[in-house]
């Protein structure tokens, strides 16, 4: 047995104490790996001091009188057990132990909706001017708890934070499909724990009216259910609803209780509940039950209420009464999106109004629709907020604009004085894909990866500096098409909505991708102890090429969704192994070559082989001519587009992709006669939003650009009906050919969107 000298400890515990100290002055930002603290969103000052705090049995909680409503909060912390708050006025002096909640004094420099953490070893204190503030640094202690293995004890921390947006939200659509209230409960539990502060309640759509109201009774019993489950076939098969009771009922709806108690609860921890109305579109449901209130008159043919009839509004008014009687928030919703307007302009009553108020047109006719909604929730004392479709015709004068379809609606709004929430698709629209589709449950479409979230920010170079101030916040958005259950609504918003937090959060100057990821490594932990079903990144690669036309050289980038990956590649079309080259920058390449990638740990490799042809051929940099011209939509880079040597991502939105409606039809201008050998083209299909491969291409090829010759035609065979994410390479044997001019077209046979990246000739 080996014997310690206890005075030789002593010095030795005293000496490591002295260093320790030394190093805290010298650097008083560092701290050991073991106690490194993973916070989202990152916060604007955190500094490690020396000790550890932990959580006993015989822990108290003192707090200021304001601040002990939040303070019960605290009861959430998995490792914070007390029985009652002490009011600090019932005490002479400020404790020496336990968790201490405590107003900033006038003369403390905090800002006004900042909170200060500061965990010592023995105690916690916190303070805040405001409640609101109060609890968000109570979710940066459960968060601390939930993210370490021994959450019990936490590392001695100075944290000061304060969020850069005010407004922080989530939506969820529960009018495709209803969730019960417990998966709301806890879905607002984890939007408190990552400081987001507004839950957008998408209440009534077409699929679904979801919120009881007592004047209207028809609304919960019919036009909350309809006769099939499953969204997309009962889209597709005559959308008809269905009377509360009947066999074939399927839906539901939040009684005005059960929705006075979730805004209730969401308040305690800091988040207010904003109702989502539609009108004057999106209301398929309510003209079912309510045919009167439509320009027909009859269920199941409009989706817009009549504006000329004065019914229309009453009904309105008096849902809104009812609504506002459960939603103390200062906005209400009122949607305002893709009106049909085709209805108006054949009704009478419609088109009496637009004469009457002497209005330009349908668009005039929405917009003075929406004023009067307007006037009517000003005069009692809320505020009115729409999607960006509410600008048309003219923006009622207090209302605020949530902008989606891009961002050119927000920069609009905002240079003109009124206040915007970015909500943009591209970057926020959590119904697209993660991932690649392929092997991933149905989704509307798009490819939205956690990085691209990560990198939004919302205040546009557009936006006059003088009018930022306009820009409230950050919204992302939850539609539930394609999300039939609880488990995929987790699976589609985990771990996204850390991305959105920390984006809403923190400063644009202190994000960091990289530091991000290593962040978000330990709060896969805290998902699993919440029983949330995240999306896991994945071990499949993507591997993307860009082209210098000047240099004539190719780039090859490699990418994983795996945190710091081994990975390897060839050149050579051969399978890599362990002992391939390892990525470390992106590969240079001035011929066409086949690249194979995979992850590997040690000799064993993780997940499948990634491939990427890149393709350095005769037609880059030449000229394209266009018989039919892109989609102004989906430009991409315009005329360089399918000849600058780079092949796109998954999503028809990444820059690559050019976009045409009606048939494909172009003529590539090679400069010169030469000698052909072959053609590629790459077309792109996704049903859900009406995206098709063309039903057959054709390549034509000549000399002089007058008289053309026709190689046999490829036909498509990649079935319409089919809903994945689909690519299709039409390849054309020109062995032979000598030409200058090649012609492509391709027939466009489901009028729809037709998507191609690259022409490639040889």
């Amino acid at each position: 047995m080996v014997r310690t000298n206890p005075n030789l400890m002593k010095r030795a515990k005293w000496a490591a104490g002295i260093s320790a100290a030394i190093l805290f002055y010298l650097f008083p930002a560092a701290t050991f790996a073991q106690d490194s603290l993973f916070i989202i969103p990152k916060p604007l000052i955190q500094q490690a001091r020396l000790g550890h705090f932990t959580f006993t049995a015989q822990t108290q909680v003192f707090s200021s009188n304001e601040f002990i409503g939040a303070a019960d909060l605290l009861h959430e912390h998995p490792y914070i057990h007390f029985k009652k708050i002490i009011s600090l006025t019932a005490i002479k002096q400020m404790p020496k132990q336990g968790i201490i909640l405590v107003r900033a004094n006038q003369k403390d420099t905090l800002a006004q909706n900042a909170y200060r953490l500061l965990v010592e070893p023995k105690r916690i204190i916190i303070t805040a001017h405001q409640p609101a503030a109060i609890l968000n640094a109570i979710a940066t202690l459960r968060q601390i708890a939930y993210t370490r293995k021994n959450g019990d004890q936490i590392p001695a921390v100075w944290i000061e934070d304060r969020p850069a947006f005010g407004y922080r939200g989530l939506m969820l659509d529960v009018s495709r499909n209803f969730f019960p209230i417990p998966f709301l409960k806890k879905y607002i539990d984890i939007m408190s724990l990552y400081k987001l502060n507004t839950f957008h309640w998408h209440l009534t759509d077409g699929a679904g009216w979801r919120l009881e109201i007592k004047k209207y009774p028809e609304l919960t019993q019919k036009a909350a259910w309809r006769t099939n489950a499953n969204w997309k076939y009962w889209w597709n098969s005559g959308r008809k609803y269905a009377e509360m009771g009947t066999p074939e009922a399927s839906g539901g709806f939040y009684t005005a209780d059960q929705a006075r108690d979730l805004v209730s609860y969401a308040a305690k921890r800091g988040i207010t509940v904003i109702p989502e109305i539609e009108m004057p579109a999106h209301s398929e449901e309510v003209l079912a039950a309510y045919p009167n209130l439509s320009c027909y008159g009859v269920p199941y043919k409009n989706s817009e209420f009549c504006i000329g009839n004065e019914e229309t509004f009453t009904f309105l008014q008096n849902v809104l009464d009812e609504v506002m009687s459960i939603f103390p928030s200062k906005y209400i919703h009122i949607g305002g999106d893709e009106a049909d307007k085709s209805a108006w302009k054949t009704c009478s009553k419609c088109q009496k109004i637009i004469k009457d108020f002497n209005l330009k047109d349908e668009n005039g006719l929405q917009s003075y629709a929406i004023k009067r909604i307007e006037t009517y929730l000003t005069s009692k004392g809320r505020k009115l907020i729409g999607w960006d479709e509410i600008l048309e015709g003219g923006l009622a004068p207090e209302a605020t604009v949530m902008s989606w379809r891009g961002e050119k609606g927000g920069i609009e709004a905002a240079n003109s004085g009124h206040d915007v929430i970015m909500t943009p698709g591209a970057y926020l629209y959590f119904d697209a894909y993660q991932t690649n589709p392929i092997g991933q449950p149905e989704a509307i479409g798009g490819y939205l990866p956690l990085q691209k979230v990560y990198a939004y920010h919302p205040i546009a170079t557009q936006i006059d500096a003088d009018k930022q101030k306009h820009i409230l916040g950050v919204q992302a958005n939850m539609w539930t098409e394609y999300m039939p259950t609880s488990n995929q609504v987790e699976y589609m918003a985990f771990p996204r909505v850390l991305a959105l937090a920390e984006m809403a959060w923190t400063a644009e100057k202190n994000k960091s991708w990289n530091d991000f990821q290593l962040r978000l490594q330990k709060h896969y932990l805290l998902l699993q102890r919440l029983n949330v079903n995240y999306y896991p990144p994945s071990t499949a690669l993507s591997v993307l090429s860009t082209f210098d036309i000047d240099k004539k050289t190719a780039t090859v980038t490699i990418t994983s969704e795996q945190f710091e990956p081994s990975i390897h590649y060839t050149v050579d079309g051969s399978a890599p192994t362990a002992t391939s080259p390892l990525y470390h920058a992106p590969i240079s390449l001035s011929a066409t070559a086949i690249v194979k990638t995979a992850i590997f740990k040690g000799d064993i490799q993780i997940g499948k082989t990634a491939e990427l042809q890149v393709d350095i051929h005769k037609a880059i940099g030449k000229k394209v001519i266009y018989n039919n011209s892109w989609s102004t939509n989906y430009p991409a880079q315009k005329e360089i587009t399918l000849v600058n040597g780079q092949t796109g991502d998954l999503t028809y939105g990444d820059g690559q992709w050019q976009g045409f409606l009606g048939d494909f039809d172009v003529t590539i201008d090679m400069d010169t006669i030469q000698l052909l050998s072959q053609l590629k083209i790459r077309f792109m299909q996704s049903t859900g939003p009406g995206v098709y491969i063309p039903a057959q291409v054709t390549v034509a090829v000549s000399e002089d650009g007058k008289v053309f010759k026709t190689v046999p035609k490829s036909d498509n065979d990649v079935p319409y009906t089919d809903p994945t994410l689909r690519f299709k390479t039409f390849v054309f044997d020109l062995k032979g050919n000598i030409a200058r001019f090649i012609k492509i077209t391709g027939k466009n046979e489901k009028n729809g969107f037709m998507f191609t990246d690259e022409v490639v000739v040889y």
